[in-house]
């Protein structure tokens, strides 16, 4: 397995995530079954063709239909839905009829959906992505919490294949045991009512964040006695960005526990995500890993900072997948070609 050397070392890492590995090592191997090693699935069986979508968050001046009429005359499987006020607000009179509406609107389209709670001002209309599962008043925690849990509801009501989530940026003053205690405590009753539901939740590991790299996904689950249904958001950006193996190994070793999946083109060490071709990674072999793996979850392209030019970017994205998708199940593999890894990587933006 290749190894790229840690762009956030202990010294100037964001503050939010536990250590990483030594990047002159490859990481550390979790308890339980190896993640290295795919689900189980006929080896003389060509890989199923991967589900692409596109992510709300960056359609956010259309309209909710406007967006899935696109996405469907384009030719996506599915979108990944932000619950925000301009999309299916999750606080907005009549949730459930809007859902029940939406549902149909879906089903019509022939489009999949998966839920995304990253929505920047949803509770919080003066702090980015305030309250967090990680805040010090309980009440603030609580109505993260309850935000969750309807997107649980919509989720289950939609037919959706996961609810994604995020830990959040931990607080200052507050130490990283205390933090892990109120994330854990509060995904704690999420988890019940996804489990009775049939939903999985899928946690994000976001740079800057406690829960910011692979190793704390698992660090985690292990904390909260590996529940089934908690699983993995695994942002191919973020694993070019931060981890310390390349994006492909990534999503080979996320295998068993990948609920969800956003892409997009992201630079070594910088935070910023980019449309295809404009930064670093070489998705052929992330697709061909993605299909080997057998996940048949939607893969969603996620590029909220480019709105103002949503439909253009939709437009281009699909058929740049599908290039890679047939080059990577056309052809044997090449070695991964990803630049220096002894390179410096630039600093990181958010």
């Amino acid at each position: 397995m290749s190894s790229w050397p840690d762009p956030f070392p202990a010294s100037s890492r964001p503050a939010g995530g536990a250590a990483g590995p030594d990047p002159a090592q490859p990481p550390a191997r979790a308890a339980g079954p190896d993640p290295a090693q795919p689900p189980a699935r006929d080896a003389a069986a060509p890989p199923a063709p991967l589900r692409f979508g596109y992510g709300t968050n960056g359609l956010a001046d259309l309209r909710l239909d406007d967006a899935l009429g696109l996405l469907a005359d384009l030719g996506y499987d599915g979108l990944g839905l932000t619950l925000d006020h301009m999309h299916l607000d999750p606080y907005a009179p009549d949730l459930a009829a809007r859902t029940a509406r939406l549902a149909r609107r879906l089903a019509e389209l022939g489009l999949g959906v998966t839920i995304e709670t990253g929505a920047r001002y949803v509770l919080d209309a003066r702090r980015k992505h305030g309250p967090s599962l990680l805040d010090a008043a309980p009440d603030d925690r609580a109505r993260r919490v309850d935000l969750l849990l309807r997107a649980v509801r919509v989720a289950a009501d939609l037919g959706a294949h996961a609810v994604h989530c995020f830990s959040g940026v931990l607080p200052p003053g507050t130490d990283e045991d205390t933090a892990w205690k109120r994330l854990t405590d509060s995904l704690a009753a999420v988890l019940d009512t996804a489990a009775a539901a049939g939903v999985p939740l899928a946690v994000e590991p976001e740079p800057g964040h406690l829960v910011a790299r692979l190793d704390d996904f698992h660090r985690l689950r292990h904390l909260m006695g590996d529940p089934g249904p908690l699983g993995l958001t695994l942002d191919i950006g973020h694993c070019q960005c931060l981890e310390t193996s390349f994006p492909a190994d990534c999503v080979r070793a996320a295998a068993p526990w990948l609920r969800h999946v956003q892409i997009e083109d992201m630079r070594r060490g910088v935070h910023e995500h980019l449309p295809f071709g404009e930064g670093e990674i070489d998705f052929p072999p992330v697709l061909a890993a993605l299909a080997a793996s057998g996940y048949q979850g939607l893969t969603v392209v996620e590029l909220p900072r480019h709105s103002h030019a949503g439909p253009h970017h939709a437009e281009l994205s699909l058929p740049f997948l599908r290039r890679a998708e047939a080059t990577a199940l056309a052809s044997p593999l090449p070695v991964p070609s990803h630049g220096d890894p002894s390179a410096t990587p630039e600093g990181s933006t958010s």
